[in-house]
């Protein structure tokens, strides 16, 4: 199982022996592509699924350091914090596997905490918009967690 991320038409097209099985809207960074730390962009290039954090968690659960709150994420809660960048329900955290590109040093991916996550369903999902992480529906991002295995290849790709 692999995905490519499309940042030109804002899509993670998910594929199994080279067969596409699925496709998913997304928003990436609204800065547009990078690799540097605080450039608040979305990386390129090929990665690997660190880590998948939040399974059995519920739908709209809220992570802070990666770490779920015990809260979950209301429409009010979202009023009472406008400009919040929630980060929902589970996390993908990536991890670039090109050294100097998207890995180790000022450009690595990881260390940028750069994740495919959950977002409030009110989010515009289609169009750049994140502060560098690939955001999903959650009900999206739910399936794609439940068929995706650490270690799984992840391109980022301009078009």
């Amino acid at each position: 199982m692999k995905a490519i991320i499309n940042i030109q038409f804002q899509l993670i097209d998910l594929f199994q022996s080279n067969n596409q099985i699925r496709s998913y809207p997304i928003s990436s960074a609204k800065n547009g592509v990078g690799q540097e730390i605080n450039s608040l962009r979305t990386p390129l290039g090929k990665h690997i699924i660190r880590a998948k954090i939040g399974a059995g968690e519920p739908l709209n659960t809220i992570f802070k350091g990666r770490r779920p709150t015990g809260q979950i994420y209301t429409p009010d809660l979202g009023a009472r914090f406008p400009g919040s960048d929630w980060i929902l329900t589970r996390i993908l955290w990536l991890s670039g596997c090109e050294k100097g590109f998207n890995r180790l040093g000022s450009v690595d991916t990881m260390r940028r905490y750069i994740y495919i996550h959950g977002t409030p369903d009110s989010t515009e999902i289609g169009k750049p918009g994140s502060i560098g992480c690939i955001r999903m529906f959650n009900n999206h991002l739910l399936e794609l967690f439940d068929l995706i295995e650490i270690g799984a290849e992840v391109n980022i790709v301009e078009q």
